[in-house]
């Protein structure tokens, strides 16, 4: 169990790509955690929810980014009362600068989960729960791969499982995944 200084971490990636697995797992090895799932606030919108298409205008990245900022202060919330905060949600393209300003905490550490597209492909298809429906994998990894700044630790985990992607994010997260 970790007993370190409270910080917050995202962890990022694209529909598939192990986050909430992942993350759930990073949760349970300190020793006084959360896992907050930032689709959460998206799914609270019962009316005139704005889901984000590969052509979204302004309202659906309003919407967005509203999302955003409520995990962001859910994070600094649970931070200031000292937990370590493990933040997933699909943060990709030049959205993860507004993400990442959005929390004034630090340490902040940001680990992006990029497995190959057709890793993704096979997981989605034995998933229960189904993320893609107007996004293909290949279309949203594109954005990740081409639109998400180079910032934080990107870790290809196609050939690691959770537990091994985890202790590959906790041996390589103070040096490469802080974001100062």
């Amino acid at each position: 169990m970790l007993s370190e200084d409270p910080s917050i971490i995202l962890i990022t990636g694209i529909m598939a790509s192990g986050k909430s697995t992942v993350a759930q797992l990073l949760s349970e090895r300190f020793e006084k955690s959360v896992h907050l799932r930032g689709d959460i606030f998206r799914r609270m919108i019962v009316h005139n929810r704005k889901e984000v298409r590969p052509d979204a205008g302004s309202e659906e990245l309003d919407q967005l980014r509203l999302r955003y900022r409520l995990a962001a202060q859910s994070a600094e919330t649970y931070h200031e009362a000292g937990f370590t905060v493990i933040v997933q949600d699909v943060v990709i393209g030049p959205l993860l600068y507004d993400f990442i300003s959005y929390i004034e905490s630090r340490p902040l550490h940001v680990v992006v989960l990029c497995p190959h597209s057709s890793v993704v492909t096979v997981r989605e298809s034995i998933r229960s729960k189904k993320g893609y429906g107007v996004w293909t994998v290949e279309g949203l990894d594109s954005v990740l791969r081409n639109e998400t700044p180079r910032i934080g630790l990107w870790l290809d985990s196609s050939e690691l499982t959770p537990e091994k992607t985890v202790d590959e994010i906790i041996t390589r997260l103070q040096n490469e995944a802080v974001i100062l």
